[in-house]
């Protein structure tokens, strides 16, 4: 009977963003844009990384896999809607739509454990910089990255088989520019009541104890500014955290603002608005944030441009 009853749905309509019809030009071009910034700037992040020996430290091995996640996160969504805005084609297939789901909430639960293991390094490099070369060797970097992929992994997959448990009969219309689970779920005419529990438990394992694990890190690090109040402490502090600490603040505050704050059934164009917020912009700024706040990253840029003219 499950199986009779998948087989109602074949495909979903994406009604996309609150847009008029006479604005599609427009939005495609700037969306274009945005989304090549994004690939460009991010790809750019790792190939510093990558060719700038004085960035081969735990700090940027990270940043670099937060990169190529960001340039990841937001090929799940971006290109499927602009290929909609150019075509008016709004139909998106149930394989193609569950896997879009799939890679999203991958990417996304990968972006919180990058961004938490990212606050680990901050802190250990203030609060116990003599011993920082020792705690943050190579081996812990390395688990540390691998454990966030398979939580991500696993957070993935635990949704997506549930889903795939669901039957859909009635409206394939979904209020969004991609295959959000939330939305999926409405859609449903099965009990969700098995999804919504596992959404709510394992969102506070993968939003909201990292977020935890990140306050506590800054917390420490502020206590430890603190015992030594100088120009030079501090100075030194925000130079080290203050790009990290921007990107999680535009990260978690989207999301804070799109899961955790209360919402009427008729605020869906609020909640598209802040979806674009943190799978378009949030991918779009990383770049800017770390390369124009970060000392080590401005370096490695002149570098790569300089390189060419002394060759030369």
């Amino acid at each position: 009977m499950r199986r009779e009853n998948q087989s109602h749905v074949s495909e979903f309509l994406l009604l996309g963003l609150p847009i008029w019809p006479e604005q599609q030009g427009v939005f495609f071009v700037l969306f274009l844009g945005m989304y090549l910034t994004t690939v460009l700037g991010n790809l750019l992040i790792i190939l510093l990384i990558r060719l700038d020996p004085r960035l081969h430290t735990p700090m940027y091995f990270f940043l670099s896999h937060l990169a190529l996640t960001d340039i990841s996160f937001s090929s799940v969504t971006v290109p499927k809607m602009l290929m909609n805005m150019q075509t008016l084609d709004q139909s998106i297939p149930y394989a193609e739509c569950v896997t879009q789901m799939y890679f999203f909430l991958f990417f996304s639960g990968l972006d919180d454990f990058l961004l938490t293991s990212m606050a680990y390094d901050r802190y250990v490099a203030i609060c116990h910089p003599l011993h920082y070369t020792t705690i943050m060797r190579e081996g812990l970097c390395s688990l540390l990255v691998s454990v966030s992929w398979i939580f991500s992994l696993a957070n993935a997959l635990c949704h997506t088989l549930l889903l795939a448990q669901l039957s859909f009969c009635a409206d394939y219309t979904i209020p969004h520019f991609f295959c959000d689970l939330g939305a999926l779920l409405k859609l449903s005419c099965s009990d969700t009541s098995l999804n919504e529990l596992v959404i709510f438990t394992v969102g506070l394992a993968v939003i909201t104890l990292p977020l935890m694990c990140i306050l506590v890190s800054y917390g420490h690090i502020g206590a430890t500014i603190l015992k030594v109040p100088s120009t030079k402490g501090i100075c030194k502090a925000l130079s080290t955290c203050g790009s990290h600490l921007s990107v999680v603040s535009l990260y978690y505050g989207t999301i804070i603002g799109l899961y955790f704050v209360p919402s009427s059934s008729t605020s869906s164009d609020k909640d598209i608005v802040a979806s674009v917020m943190y799978t378009v912009v949030t991918p779009l700024l990383n770049p800017f944030i770390y390369s124009l706040r970060n000392r080590d990253m401005k370096r490695a840029l002149e570098k790569l441009f300089k390189k060419p003219s002394v060759l030369c």
